[in-house]
C-alpha cells in the first residue's frame, strides 16, 4: 500500500520518538529452533519478517544466546529495539498486547503410553519422567517445582532448558527421550513439544498440563508478547499495531510449527 511521506512519519516513529524507522532492529537467539535461528527458520523469525513487511522495512538482527543477561546485554545496551517471544508482563521490559497462549504438556508415545494429565497421578511416582531445567537441580521450572513439592525426583531426568548448542535442534533432546523410550513421559513447554514431536520416527501425544497453574508462584501456562525497551510508547503503539493488523497469519504460522495454543483464561467481571 502507497504511503505518503507523511504517513511514514507519522507511522513508523523509532524508539523513544527518534523519528522514522529504517529497520527494525531485533534480538533473538542464533540457534533456538522451534522459535529462532541465524538462518531465520524459527517462527519467531517468520513473525518478525511479517511484521517488518506489514510496515515497510527489513529487519537487522543482533544474535545472542539466550542465556541469564540476554536481555541486559541487548535491548538494554541499545543494540536492538524488539526481542520476540517474551512472557507477558516481563518487567524488565515494556510488553505489547500477546499474540499467542500456551502452556506445559505431558509427553508420551500416541500408542501404548501413559495419558497424563495432572501432577497428581499417582502413576507418576513410578515412571521415568523427563523435565526441562534451567541450572545444575530439579528445582526451577515450573514443571519441576510440582514434582519435587509431591515428592517425585528418584524417577526425574533433567533436560536443559537451552538445550545442546551444538546441535541444530539441540532442545529436542527431550522429546527425543520419549520416542526412543529412554523416559516414559515428559514435560515440555508447549511450542517445544509441539515441534520437535512432529519430527520424531514414531507418533507422540501431547496432552496440557491441567490445571494450567500449581498455585500461585507456578504457572504452566504463559500469554507471549514481544518485549520492547521502556519508556518507547510510540514504538509500542507501532509494534502492536502490526501485531494486531496480523493476527490470522501469525496463527498460521504458530499452527505450521505445531505450538500448542490455549485460550486466555477469562476475567471475571
Amino acid at each position: 500500500m502507497f504511503r505518503t511521506a507523511l504517513a511514514l512519519c507519522l507511522l513508523l516513529t523509532g524508539p523513544a520518538g527518534a523519528g522514522p524507522i529504517e529497520e527494525l532492529r531485533v534480538c533473538a537467539d542464533p540457534n533456538n529452533l522451534p522459535f529462532s535461528n541465524e538462518r531465520r527458520e524459527g517462527f519467531e523469525n517468520r513473525i518478525v519478517e511479517l511484521l517488518a513487511a506489514d510496515l515497510g522495512v527489513p529487519v537487522a538482527y543482533t544474535w545472542w544466546p539466550q542465556r541469564r543477561g540476554f536481555i541486559r546485554n541487548t535491548l538494554k545496551e541499545g543494540l536492538c529495539d524488539l526481542i520476540p517471544g517474551v512472557p507477558s508482563g516481563l518487567e524488565m521490559v515494556s510488553t505489547t498486547a500477546p499474540y499467542y497462549r500456551s502452556g506445559y504438556v505431558f509427553v508420551a508415545r500416541a500408542q501404548g503410553g501413559p495419558v497424563i494429565t495432572s501432577f497428581d497421578d499417582p502413576r507418576l511416582r513410578s515412571l521415568r519422567i523427563g523435565v526441562q531445567m534451567i541450572g545444575d537441580d530439579f528445582a526451577n521450572t515450573p514443571p519441576a517445582h510440582a514434582l519435587t513439592r509431591r515428592g517425585i525426583i528418584d524417577n526425574v531426568r533433567g533436560y536443559m532448558v537451552y538445550g545442546d548448542y551444538s546441535r541444530d535442534d539441540g532442545a529436542a533432546g527431550i522429546v527425543e527421550a520419549v520416542a526412543s523410550g529412554a523416559v516414559d513421559v515428559a514435560i515440555v513447554w508447549g511450542p517445544v513439544a509441539g515441534y520437535h514431536a512432529g519430527r520424531q520416527p514414531v507418533p507422540l501425544a501431547l496432552t496440557p498440563v491441567a490445571p494450567p497453574a500449581e498455585g500461585p508462584l507456578f504457572p504452566m501456562a504463559f500469554d507471549i508478547s514481544m518485549g520492547l525497551r521502556r519508556g518507547d510508547r510510540a514504538f509500542h503503539d507501532l509494534v502492536s499495531g502490526a501485531l494486531e493488523r496480523n493476527r490470522a497469519a501469525i496463527d498460521a504460522i504458530l499452527a505450521d510449527f505445531g505450538v500448542p495454543r490455549l485460550e486466555p483464561p477469562r476475567t471475571e467481571h
